[in-house]
């Protein structure tokens, strides 16, 4: 699937105003309408969905911006769509900051894979300030709509037999964790696992010949990440992985090593 390609032009609206997140949604269900993806879904059914999925948590994510997001049954494609409120709406956001930008996606209830492929690259494009501050500054939508299209990147298609790399990815930090695992689940998510692991020295310290090496306890979190990607995105990942977490030479919460792999086959569930 090409991203590109489900960025609806009609459901884009810049310079609006909102008095509450409630009305954030309303006018999301109303542009995402416009759609003629969903000429067979209700406006009401749309808002029904984004409300609901913004029951289990809120979809501010901070920074200013929010990816209100939902899957519906009797939907067919993908509508994406982006909206801005310059003057700010509160959303219930993590930092509690105003939410100004909204990029929002209704689609199909069967595609996990590939609505978590799209908000991977939604929010690659959230996290560049200069990106957000550009659209929420667009007067018209057809601005917005340029704006947001420059800065959305399709991932390079996998081709059959396509050779394959693959990521250990060691994270001894909560947060970095999850963002590292965005990148990589985004990237690829029928190919991605998360293991539980732990480094030795949090069973050597224990040890009483071992014990006087550490004055603290040792860090507790550790996760392995698992992925299994195109070989052709290996450079990028590793790139935005160092986009993350920092350089990786100068890294003591993130280790990541790669391997070329002779043979792959078969998926996993999301």
């Amino acid at each position: 699937m090409k991203t590109l390609e489900i960025v609806r032009r009609e459901c884009v609206g810049a310079a609006r105003t909102a008095g509450s997140k409630t009305d954030v949604l309303r006018e999301v269900a109303a542009l995402a309408k416009r759609s003629s993806v969903l000429q067979s879904v209700s406006e009401e059914a749309v808002l029904r969905g984004l409300e609901e999925r913004e029951a289990v948590g809120t979809t501010g994510f901070g920074k200013g911006v929010a990816i209100p997001h939902c899957r519906l049954e009797s939907v067919e494609d993908f509508v994406v769509g982006v909206m801005s409120v310059p003057d700010g709406v509160d959303f219930d956001s993590l930092d509690d900051e105003s939410v100004r930008l909204v990029i929002f996606i209704i689609g199909p209830s069967r595609e996990s894979t590939e609505h978590i492929q799209i908000l991977s690259a939604v929010s690659r494009v959230l996290s560049d300030p200069k990106a957000v501050e550009e659209m929420v500054l667009a007067r018209t939508d057809d601005a917005l709509y340029e704006g947001f299209v420059r800065h959305l990147r399709d991932e390079p298609q996998a081709e059959k037999g396509e050779a394959r790399s693959l990521f250990h990815v060691f994270v001894q930090d909560e947060d970095l964790f999850r963002e590292i695992l965005q990148v990589l689940g985004g990237t690829e998510p029928r190919f991605t696992a998360v293991l539980e692991a732990q480094n030795a020295s949090s069973y050597l310290w224990k040890v009483p010949l071992f014990a006087g090496l550490w004055r603290d306890t040792p860090r507790s979190f550790s996760r392995v990440i698992v992925s299994l990607v195109r070989r052709q995105m290996t450079n990028e990942i590793i790139r935005r992985i160092e986009g993350v977490a920092g350089p990786l030479a100068e890294s003591e919460r993130v280790l990541v090593t790669v391997q070329d792999v002779f043979f792959a086959a078969g998926s996993l569930a999301t």
